[in-house]
């Protein structure tokens, strides 16, 4: 699982997960703000330690 460069609204983490798992970016995101005080610490979590998706050329 990589944070994606290219569809991202703060860091990539949700687009990366979406990626991963084959859905749609927009369904984790909402699933992230429906699950918000705990998703919160996990979503920082995560931007720190997720690797970042190279740019493909």
């Amino acid at each position: 699982m990589k944070r994606s460069v290219t569809n991202h609204s703060l860091h990539g983490v949700c687009a990366g997960i979406a990626d991963s798992m084959g859905l749609y970016p927009m369904a984790i995101r909402l699933l992230f703000i429906v699950t918000f005080p705990i998703s919160f610490f996990f979503y920082i979590l995560l931007a720190n330690t997720m690797d970042v998706e190279r740019p493909s050329l």
